[in-house]
């Protein structure tokens, strides 16, 4: 019995396992993961590259602020318009230096053109007072928005709205021009006259009846071509060189005169509240 069973044993063929085998079987594999990964994996040069050409691809589609150092943050505010002409000092700076004016005598007297003459122009080329909402959306002409630019300072409106039809709008600019260069031509100085009145409704005019005695029913201001201007505050956004309050008065009268001569405006000086009432002309070549 022995003898069969050894026999058994001996006719099965044992199987061996060759390292060799498994090798050429297991390395083609490792070997194709292995390139895989090396492939879809980049190097540090290449992300460096990647990244310089993402950078320059968004900055030619979006738009780049440069902030250098040693900026502060009214450098940064260049970039918002309106709140760095907003910028300007608590009070006038002293000691004043005086500046040239060319005086031309008592200003009530030479700037008193009537409401009935402002009241005339504006009806040439001016709205229809807004007395309802519906007035507010059939309006008969533009009109445009005021804001504080770097040729003159938006006071805070309480009675009026900060409107005017674009030829009053480009006016208000020209005198703040006028002003600014007539300061820098005579020796410096930065100044910029104050707005403190605009566009006025019926129902504002009603209201500014009870605390000034100047309005009227028939107020210009309802037109959209007619704005105020203060001459007895002006503002300074920078301390020197400082000037006096009564000289740049002085100037803003030059400018006034210069442009009622030229057909531009009609003035009339108030007294109860410290203001230029200025209506825009409409050219003659319209």
């Amino acid at each position: 019995m022995a003898d069969r069973e050894s026999c058994r044993h001996n006719g099965k063929r044992h199987r061996h396992v060759s390292a060799v085998k498994v090798m050429r079987l297991v390395l083609p594999t490792m070997l194709f993961f292995a390139m895989c990964v090396v492939m879809c994996v980049p190097t540090p040069s290449e992300n460096a590259a990647g990244d310089v050409a993402d950078g320059e691809a968004a900055e030619k589609k979006a738009p780049v602020a440069e902030i250098f150092l040693g900026t502060d943050v009214y450098d940064l505010e260049r970039m918002d318009t309106v709140s760095y002409f907003l910028r300007h000092l608590d009070k006038m700076p002293e000691p004043t230096q005086r500046i040239k004016v060319n005086y031309f005598g008592n200003l009530r007297p030479f700037f008193n053109d009537s409401n009935y003459v402002h009241w005339a122009e504006a009806e040439r080329f001016g709205i229809r007072p807004l007395t309802d909402t519906r007035s507010h959306w059939q309006i008969s002409c533009p009109i445009v928005r005021v804001t504080t630019c770097a040729d003159f300072f938006l006071d805070t409106l309480i009675y009026s709205r900060p409107y005017l039809v674009p030829q009053a709008a480009s006016t208000l600019r020209e005198i703040g021009q006028r002003f600014r260069d007539t300061i820098a031509a005579r020796g410096g100085g930065d100044y910029r006259i104050k707005v403190t009145s605009l566009l006025r409704t019926p129902r504002t005019v009603k209201r500014l009846r009870r605390r000034n005695r100047n309005a009227i029913d028939s107020s210009v201001h309802q037109l959209g071509t007619t704005f105020d201007i203060s001459y007895a505050s002006f503002v300074a956004s920078s301390p020197s060189p400082a000037r006096s309050v009564d000289d740049l008065k002085g100037i803003l009268s030059e400018v006034l005169k210069a442009m009622r001569e030229e057909n531009k405006i009609w003035v009339k000086y108030e007294v109860g509240q410290p203001c230029f009432h200025i209506t825009a002309r409409k050219p003659d070549t319209e």
